[in-house]
């Protein structure tokens, strides 16, 4: 199985520039993006756009609220996106076992009630059909790297999915004798779990050596923390995480009040116990950016500033408002990673101690456009106060997009954007072109290629210039628009690729 594994060093100055796609979000036929023939036309399509970089959200399996950020485990992959074409040429399934599902009533919403449903009943007959002494297989298994994920969720499924919490006695505290004895009686099940970590893994590095030989690397997104509903905080409350004596996060992760959301957000993951971790130089951390880089060539740290101070808010607080801030490992943790491809997700409450954290890594951070607009003509989010060491975008997968942000202004701020955005141009000297909505996304895009920022990405709905309906994710809430928006065929223009092309071409990325 080849990886296309690739060096996870920092190269320095290389200008470039990217898009943000997450794999769900691909055009597919059965409801969801797969790592089949929509994974592979986008990679051909952002090599005709000169684009080095694809990055994705994370391609864990989606837990509470549909969201990569709440999975059952911080290494498990997404069996949603394995593809069934596949999977059928190789021998698995038969067209007739997937072409007469309904998987939506919406070619643009992914509807994940029925992946619940179906996909996993298909993925079964997939593996009646596997041949287990495969060499391949067999090697899987003795590797055990994804064993706990297929145990949990083998007892997810016992326990009729309820919260690990609510689990019997024995099995809620990971009894060894309660759970050797489980392993006999579920282990068809267990190997399920793990055949679907294996075909996900031989599809996606197929995929990724397919985009390195087009020139892409990809970019992964790795949250901060992890579920509580989760294998690690089942199995490992008392190495890694602060939880009381019946097991319930005691202190629970957010952020205090912000652009996002006046009362902060209160996410509900369990926080770190940082001065037991440090106690074995932060082996699990270090094991878990390592696993990162066996999947991706570039891993964005997503809520970075958490590694110098996490807000913790008791259990007991209806709002994010009741927290406070507690000091993280800071560089410590990274001191052997300095020249590692990390890209610090440096947004929200920043202070000197996150300035002084990415100095100390030399990480580059994040410049959001939309943040740059609340009159300071030194915004450090305005493309004429980047420096090279850092990655420019548009909006993140947590904005809204850049048309919707342009439309949704009333008409005394939208003039003073329009001023500002025309200041921002002359200083580039980039075409500055606003009849229309469209005009302002391309010149903002434009702007940012042009900049010192030495890597820019722009999310699809940007590129396209999609509306509100095309926004990815709503941060700290629970929606029905959440991970679930789908690009279509038609949306892949040769002519945005095209104007792409040119564009990194023009400012030699």
């Amino acid at each position: 199985m080849n990886t296309g594994k690739r060096q996870k060093e920092i190269k320095k100055n290389e200008r470039r520039a990217g898009v943000l796609m997450p794999v769900s979000s691909l055009p597919s036929a059965c409801g969801i993006g797969t790592l089949g023939k929509g994974a592979y036309e986008f990679v051909d399509w952002l090599a005709a756009a000169g684009m080095k970089i694809w990055q994705v959200l994370p391609l864990l399996p989606t837990g509470y609220g549909d969201s990569p950020y709440q999975s059952f485990a911080s290494d498990a992959l997404n069996y949603y996106f394995i593809d069934f074409e596949l999977l059928e040429e190789d021998g698995l399934l038969d067209k007739s076992d997937y072409a007469d599902i309904e998987w939506s009533n919406d070619e643009r919403r992914v509807d994940y009630g029925k992946q619940f449903t179906h996909k996993i009943a298909i993925l079964r007959k997939a593996f009646m059909r596997f041949n287990r002494s495969e060499k391949a297989w067999q090697e899987f298994l003795c590797s055990k790297r994804y064993y706990d994920f297929a145990l949990f969720m083998s007892l997810k499924i016992r326990f009729s999915y309820k919260v690990w919490n609510d689990w019997d006695e024995p099995f809620k505290k990971a009894n060894e004798k309660a759970l050797q004895t489980h392993a006999l009686e579920y282990a068809a099940e267990i190997e399920f779990w793990q055949f679907t970590q294996f075909l996900f893994l031989k599809q996606w590095n197929a995929l990724r050596y397919y985009a390195h030989g087009k020139g892409v690397s990809i970019m992964g997104d790795m949250p901060i923390y992890v579920a509580y509903d989760s294998v690690e905080t089942w199995k490992h409350r008392k190495k890694l995480f602060v939880l009381n004596r019946k097991g319930d996060a005691a202190l629970r992760a957010g952020v205090p009040p912000d652009a996002f959301s006046e009362d902060g957000q209160l996410w509900g993951n369990p926080v770190y116990d940082w001065k037991k971790m440090k106690k074995d130089g932060y082996k699990w951390w270090k094991e878990r950016i390592g696993y990162a880089f066996s999947l991706f060539d570039i891993v964005r740290i997503d809520h970075f500033r958490g590694f110098d101070r996490f807000y913790a808010i008791p259990e007991d607080a209806q709002t994010a408002k009741e927290g406070e801030w507690r000091n993280g490992p800071k560089a410590a943790l990274f001191a052997d990673m300095k020249s590692y491809a990390i890209i610090a997700e440096d947004l929200g409450v920043i202070d000197d101690g996150v300035r002084k954290l990415l100095k100390d890594t030399g990480y580059p951070g994040m410049k959001v456009f939309e943040f740059a607009f609340n009159g300071d003509p030194k915004n450090e989010y305005l493309p004429s106060e980047y420096n090279e060491n850092c990655v420019a975008y548009t909006g993140t997968h947590d904005n809204d997009t850049l048309r919707a942000f342009i439309e949704n202004m009333g008409k005394r701020e939208r003039k003073a954007f329009m001023e500002r955005l025309e200041e921002q141009c002359l200083q580039a000297d980039t075409a500055y072109i606003n009849e229309t909505v469209e005009d302002d996304c391309e010149s903002i895009i434009r702007l940012l290629m042009a900049s010192k920022a030495d890597t820019v990405i722009v999310p699809m709905h940007d590129v396209l210039c999609f509306g509100s309906e095309a926004r990815l994710n709503a941060p700290s809430t629970v929606s029905n628009g959440n991970c679930k928006f789908l690009f279509v065929e038609n949306d892949f223009k040769k002519r945005k690729a095209a104007w792409l092309k040119s564009l990194a071409e023009e400012y030699q990325r």
